[in-house]
């Protein structure tokens, strides 16, 4: 009995994370969409210049409390996945200052860039809601995606695969 209650549990969550993924990039290879944007300091970052990486990029609101409890597990993940195995990018969007960003970094302690999106970035890479992850190969092709919270298991399984 409780193996069927496990079964059913598994394919309600699935159905549901695939419901809520459907409209992001699909992950059938094809190359992510550029990714240029500046930090908070105003440097100019552009994902291309990493190519030969795989990267794990997230997209947040600073607003957004799913996105303040699953950040800590980015940061958590970095301890297990150095940047030459995985590169992590977090993407501000619908943000109002610089200020407001850099002291949401802070408080996640932040030790990875954080680049300041806009409206066409979230436009480009189909963000509809927060937070928004997207697994990239070392060619930059989207291999993996998800919306809303993960733990930092959940980022771990989804980033080994492209090592």
């Amino acid at each position: 009995m409780l193996a069927i209650e496990v079964l059913a549990f598994a394919a309600l969550f699935m159905g549901i994370s695939a419901y809520q993924s459907r409209d992001l990039l699909a992950t059938d290879r094809q190359p992510a969409p550029i990714l240029r944007a500046d930090t908070p300091d105003g440097t100019r970052y552009d994902i291309a210049e990493l190519k030969g990486r795989p990267m794990l990029i997230y997209f947040f609101a600073p607003w957004c409390p799913y996105c303040s409890a699953s950040a800590d597990n980015l940061v958590r993940l970095r301890d297990w996945r150095s940047t030459e195995t995985l590169e992590i990018l977090v993407v501000a969007l619908d943000w109002e200052s610089t200020e407001q960003i850099q002291e949401y970094s802070d408080d996640h302690e932040f030790d990875m860039p954080v680049l300041l999106g806009d409206a066409s970035v979230a436009r480009d890479w189909k963000i509809r809601g927060f937070p928004t992850y997207y697994v990239l190969d070392r060619e930059h092709h989207v291999v993996s995606r998800d919306f809303g919270y993960s733990t930092q298991l959940g980022l771990w399984w989804r980033s080994w695969f492209v090592r």
